[in-house]
C-alpha cells in the first residue's frame, strides 16, 4: 500500500467533542474544544488548548477555572453551535437544551444534560503559538446515575458519546475489547 507524505500537521485523530464551559452563574460561556486530554493520574490532570482570542480565553484565564463537559449525539447541535458562535455576541446557556447547574468544586457551571462533567481548576497556562495550553487539576467528576450499575460500574458506552475526524462527527460506542485482553491469561 502506497502512502503520501503531507507537511507537518494536527492528524491525531479521533478527537473528543468537549463543551468546555467558564465563568459564574452571572457571566458564563461555553466553548467548544477538540484539544483536550488527560495529561497525569495522580494527581490527575487534563488541559485545554485555547487560542487567546476566543472569549472563553479571558474568561477561564480571570477565574482559573472551567469545565469539561462530554458531548452526546443529543448535544451534537450546542457542541457545534458553540464552537462555531462566540460567546461575545451569544449567551450559550440560553440555547435550547443547555441548563447550567452549580459545580461541586468550582465557580463555572456544569452542562446538566452532558453525561460527565469534568471540573477543573487551572494551575499552568503555557503559550504554545496559535494556542496557549491551560493545564488543570481535575478537583470534581460528576456522572449521571443512569449509566452505573448496581455494582457501581459505570457504562459510559450508553451515552451516546460522540467525537470529530477532520471536521467530521461520529458517534462512538460499539465495545470491540478491553484494556489488557491481548497477554490476559485464559
Amino acid at each position: 500500500m502506497a502512502k503520501q507524505t503531507w507537511k507537518p500537521g494536527t492528524m491525531l485523530y479521533p478527537l473528543p467533542v468537549a463543551m468546555v464551559s467558564c465563568g459564574t452563574a452571572e457571566k458564563s460561556n461555553i466553548m467548544t474544544a477538540a484539544w483536550t486530554g488527560i495529561i497525569n493520574s495522580d494527581p490527575p490532570m487534563t488541559y485545554i488548548s485555547v487560542r487567546p482570542e476566543r472569549y472563553s480565553y479571558e474568561i477561564i484565564k480571570e477565574y482559573g477555572e472551567f469545565v469539561i463537559n462530554l458531548t452526546t449525539e443529543r448535544l451534537l447541535w450546542n457542541a457545534d453551535f458553540c464552537g462555531v458562535k462566540t460567546g461575545r455576541e451569544h449567551r450559550k446557556f440560553s440555547l435550547p437544551g443547555l441548563t447550567a447547574v452549580s459545580a461541586s468544586q468550582v465557580r463555572a457551571p456544569l452542562i446538566k444534560e452532558s453525561p460527565v462533567n469534568i471540573e477543573c481548576r487551572v494551575v499552568k497556562i503555557m503559550p504554545l503559538g496559535s494556542h496557549d495550553m491551560f493545564i488543570a487539576n481535575i478537583v470534581a467528576v460528576n456522572v449521571n446515575e443512569e449509566l452505573i450499575d448496581s455494582k457501581g460500574v459505570l457504562h459510559l458506552e450508553r451515552a451516546g458519546l460522540i467525537a470529530t475526524a477532520h471536521g467530521r462527527y461520529f458517534s462512538l460506542g460499539r465495545q470491540i475489547g478491553t484494556f489488557g485482553y491481548s497477554v490476559k491469561k485464559k
